[in-house]
């Protein structure tokens, strides 16, 4: 049997008072504020348009974060918010309850719905919480701000989008702010005329989640140059032509980021372009990054050490060079590396880059100075049994180091290249009993069959009844079996 929870005072109060909505919109000169949020809610589920646009103007918030209630409102409620706006624009003598200066329609901020109230009305993922009081001091005599973030996914803007950047663009006493640009598969045409009608100089995030030409890069580029605020840029699979125009398009991308002074995370995933070029990127960074993700791609042994040497690696948290094929590679490039980023390095993944116990060998001491390392991978590399224990050996004194993932060791392997079940489980045992030694996981962590990808080294206890950690880290699914060494996530 189903038992629903009574509605609240509070909702019965909202939705009794839709029911005649000329003497809602009548009432809000008077409503409690903490009704507000519902009766809002209320209005738009049933589509009440009218008290839409009566609401807007009476708002009792700093902020109205519409985002939160759905991801973008269907046409005609978009359009009753923007008219309550635009009757606020047009008022020379504003409302008394009047406090509304940002309309949000990021997906965020949806504490505040969930409390009914304005307590976390100014929170916001993206751009951080905002004083109430520089709100007070401002009043809400100060501009209107719209918060939207652009996902360009579709060959078209989509309409209320386009409506919304429309309507902004005519309005000067409003600003349209968009802090994060998303692109799935837009024409470059197409997201150039969308790009042209915002303004770029608030955009902190850039996610490109499409494969592009080298060319189609480099006609990007100018509109990543102006936006000058950028903290995070993404990049995913970026083709190299064989044309003599490479040089060209790769010089009008990195030129751009001679502009970009705020730049903090910097992922890019296959970009075929760097090979032999990363040093010519790297040079125009002009700000310490905290994040850095060069994965699945060829690099020169020259490009590593113009990496070991780059300055705007002094301050980096994170470190992703998974996929690079470093296996012809002088370990000394990435033992200068580690030694450079070992002050201040928290997460380092070195997965499936062709390391051998050589490699390993010669970045043991910085390793081992990393103190503030909490996630350590190099699963998918060539590791003995003994480089395994040094390294587990080397990593015990650091005390924030919460999560280890390592290859199943070389002595676990067939002579016909895969892995032998006996022999993994002994190796496994084995790494166990010095872990334990060594007082890096409690007692009574065992080991666990994964019954997708094979045996594998889990910190569960007994009766946890949580499952394989093995399957659970990050919902992925690993090729080969591993030894995983931390804490439960």
């Amino acid at each position: 049997m189903v038992t629903r929870t009574p509605p609240r005072l509070l909702e019965l109060a909202a939705k009794s008072l839709l029911k005649d909505e000329d003497l809602a919109i009548a009432a809000l000169e008077y409503l409690p504020t903490e009704l507000f949020p519902l009766l809002f809610m209320e209005a738009l589920d049933g589509r009440r348009d009218k008290t839409l646009k009566a609401m807007v103007r009476a708002w009792p918030f700093a902020r109205l974060p519409l985002g939160g209630l759905t991801q973008m409102p269907h046409q005609k409620a978009l359009q009753a918010v923007l008219d309550g706006l635009d009757c606020l624009l047009a008022r020379k003598v504003r409302p008394r309850r009047w406090k509304l200066r940002v309309l949000d329609l990021r997906n965020a901020s949806r504490n505040f719905w969930s409390m009914w109230s304005g307590a976390r009305v100014h929170e916001c993922p993206l751009t951080g919480p905002v004083a109430e009081d520089s709100l007070r001091m401002k009043g809400p005599s100060g501009p209107l701000t719209v918060f939207v973030d652009l996902c360009l996914r579709d060959r078209t803007l989509d309409e209320c989008l386009a409506n919304l950047i429309r309507w902004a663009r005519r309005r000067r006493s409003l600003h349209l702010c968009c802090k994060k640009v998303t692109i799935f598969g837009m024409p470059i045409q197409n997201i150039k005329g969308v790009l042209n009608r915002v303004q770029l100089g608030c955009v902190l995030e850039v996610e490109v989640h499409f494969t592009w030409q080298l060319s189609t890069l480099g006609k990007f580029a100018p509109y990543l140059g102006r936006m000058s605020n950028v903290r995070r840029l993404v990049l995913s699979h970026i083709h190299k032509p064989s044309s003599s125009s490479e040089e060209k398009h790769i010089g009008r991308f990195t030129s751009q980021l001679l502009r970009l002074r705020h730049l903090r995370k910097l992922r890019m995933e296959s970009p075929a372009f760097l090979e032999g070029c990363l040093g010519q990127m790297l040079r125009c960074l002009k700000s310490p990054l905290e994040a850095l993700s060069i994965t699945n791609c060829q690099l020169t042994e020259s490009d590593l050490a113009c990496l070991s040497q780059c300055p705007s690696i002094s301050q980096l948290k994170e470190l992703d060079l998974s996929g690079l094929s470093l296996a012809c590679f002088s370990p000394k490039p990435l033992q200068v590396l580690l030694e450079r980023v070992a002050a201040t390095i928290q997460d380092l993944v070195l997965e499936y880059c062709g390391l051998s116990d050589t490699h390993l060998e010669a970045i043991l001491p910085a390793l081992s100075r990393c103190h503030q390392l909490q996630t350590f991978s190099v699963r998918g590399n060539h590791l003995s049994m003994a480089l395994m224990e040094r390294l587990l050996r080397r990593t015990a004194g650091l005390s924030r180091l919460s999560l280890e993932l390592y290859p199943a060791p070389l002595e676990s392997y067939s002579s016909q290249g895969i892995i032998h079940p006996g022999r993994f489980a002994q190796a496994q045992a084995e790494l166990l009993a010095l872990t334990t030694v060594l007082q890096m996981v409690p007692e009574t962590s065992v080991p666990g069959l994964c019954a997708e990808k094979g045996l594998c080294c889990s910190r569960q206890g007994p009766g946890s009844g949580r499952g394989c950690l093995h399957c659970r880290l990050a919902g992925e699914l690993w090729a080969s079996p591993c030894l995983r060494v931390g804490s439960s996530p």
